[in-house]
């Protein structure tokens, strides 16, 4: 199984005049992870591609603001 979030720890000068961010993420896309659409892959309904912007749901990868997740504005998902 695989995430399409990633973290890393960059290196923290002790000269650094800002406070250092010990964790950083960074999001990859889906279809790195996969070679070869395969057949028969589930798919969304016409009005959901559209509101998703593909038509298989393996390759849907929504954008979460990290401040709105912060403050807990976005809940996610689609909604028909």
């Amino acid at each position: 199984m695989f995430t399409n979030t990633k973290f890393y720890h960059p290196y923290i000068s002790p000269f650094d005049p800002c406070k250092p961010m010990k964790t950083k993420k960074y999001s990859t896309p889906p279809h790195l992870y996969i070679g070869f659409q395969p057949p028969n892959l589930e798919q969304f309904s016409p009005m959901e591609a559209l509101r998703a912007g593909t038509l298989w749901k393996a390759f849907y990868d929504p954008y979460y603001n990290s401040y709105e997740l912060a403050k807990g504005g976005i809940k996610g998902g689609i909604k028909g």
